[in-house]
């Protein structure tokens, strides 16, 4: 068994930061809202999120914690954020599902963590993308994407994001098995990726929601991309202006044939229609106008009552109450997640591609966000990972860290492949 010779960050520094800015967070609602049971709530809430996260991390001793610590740090703030928007009152179900996300990231740790496990299970994540796939097609009713099961509604097509992940992730091993069909070489773990990309392309047209497009297509272009490097494949330059050829020739063919409300999004003019199409997203840079660099203060916001204020325009409320800054810095943390891998690089290639899948999900569902709230490409609709409303996200999200940490942490036991050299 190899283990990683990295030492564990110190648990009680990370805590202390952590303590530090959720502290300093719970200030600013003290200074708006006084002291009363909703601030208490909140306050205990939080912080002892954080040290029971923290002591349990503590006890099973993990080889990383950064991923953790980043994602209580995050969780928490998105808590205070949710909870103090155009008034106080603890959102308890954000609160549980911050929670639940965080019990997700340690799932789904370990089931990643030993990368030739994940790989033997990959006819597992086919079987449940095409389970998702038929949910999303016969139980969410009329070419939608929500589940209505009365008490509570699902988006099966958030978990089609942390499983198409996994389908993105190889080997070497895998990339050195090549069939042939008709003189045709391949290899079929690659066709099923492109099979699985198509088939999300189709279903995204079929319910009427390609905002979610760009994330998926960028996780398989990422896939691709380090599958060509795994082999150091020779590309030619004839190669490649042909496949830049056919990718603009499909980003034309799909611009002329986008289905109308998508063109209608493309082409509309937001400040001469301020009333119908374009209300959200003026709105929303009204909110990051009027906040100027440090808010107008905890609570006293009125984006919340615009339609999408806690989800996909939830970065305009927070610039709106908190500030620009506020709003930058969280986005930063938000990209910190996937960057904190950079602090242990992945040992094995199968966990770069999940680490690269899961950096490409979550940079662009957050640019496509916030470019959306001001008015830099079409909106879109999608959330922000962590920060945004939503329980089928918020899972989601806590699946796709939980691949970071895997990445992170590794424990490879495949004593076979290791004498092999690979």
């Amino acid at each position: 068994m190899a283990k990683s010779s990295v030492k564990p960050i110190s648990h009680p520094f990370l805590l202390l930061l952590v303590l530090i800015a959720h502290t300093a967070m719970m200030v600013l609602v003290v200074l708006s809202f006084g002291v009363d049971a909703e601030v208490i709530k909140l306050a205990a809430a939080v912080l002892s999120a954080d040290l029971v996260g923290s002591v349990i991390l503590q006890i099973i001793h993990r080889e990383a914690c950064t991923v953790d610590t980043v994602l209580l740090l995050i969780t928490g703030m998105s808590t205070i954020y949710q909870s103090c928007f155009g008034g106080l009152e603890f959102d308890v179900k954000h609160f549980a599902f911050c929670m639940a996300s965080f019990v997700m990231c340690q799932i789904s740790y370990a089931v990643t963590r030993n990368p030739y496990r994940a790989e033997k299970l990959k006819p597992l994540w086919y079987t449940l993308f095409f389970i998702l796939v038929f949910c999303i097609l016969f139980l969410t009713g009329s070419r939608g994407i929500w589940i209505d099961l009365g008490f509570i509604t699902i988006q099966p097509s958030e978990f089609v994001k942390p499983v198409f992940v996994l389908i993105c992730a190889s080997s070497i091993h895998t990339q050195l098995k090549k069939s042939e069909i008709a003189g045709f070489h391949f290899v079929p773990d690659n066709l099923m990726l492109l099979l699985c990309t198509v088939v999300i392309a189709g279903l995204q047209w079929w319910c009427r929601d390609l905002g979610s497009l760009p994330t998926f297509i960028a996780a398989a272009g990422c896939a691709m991309l380090l599958r060509f490097c795994y082999l150091r494949e020779k590309v030619s330059l004839r190669l490649i202006v042909f496949l830049a050829a056919c990718g603009v020739g499909v980003a034309i063919f799909a611009w002329k044939l986008a289905p109308g409300y998508v063109q209608e999004r493309l082409h509309s003019d937001i400040w001469a229609d301020m009333s119908s199409t374009g209300y959200q997203q003026v709105k929303a840079l009204t909110a990051i106008a009027e906040g100027g660099w440090f808010g107008k203060g905890v609570g006293n916001g009125t984006l919340i009552h615009v339609a999408a204020a806690r989800t996909d325009i939830v970065f305009s409320t927070i610039c709106e109450e908190w500030g620009l800054f506020t709003g930058m810095m969280t986005v930063v943390l938000v990209l910190f997640l996937p960057g904190a891998i950079l602090t242990v690089p992945p040992r094995s290639y199968y966990h770069s591609g999940l680490a690269l899948g899961v950096a490409a999900v979550f940079i662009v569902q957050m640019a496509l966000n916030i470019f959306g709230s001001c008015n830099l490409i079409p909106f879109t609709g999608v959330t922000i990972p962590f920060i945004s409303q939503g329980g089928s996200s918020m899972l989601a999200s806590g699946i796709l860290a939980g691949f970071l940490k895997a990445a992170q942490a590794p424990v490879l036991t495949d004593r076979q492949t290791q004498k092999g050299g690979k």
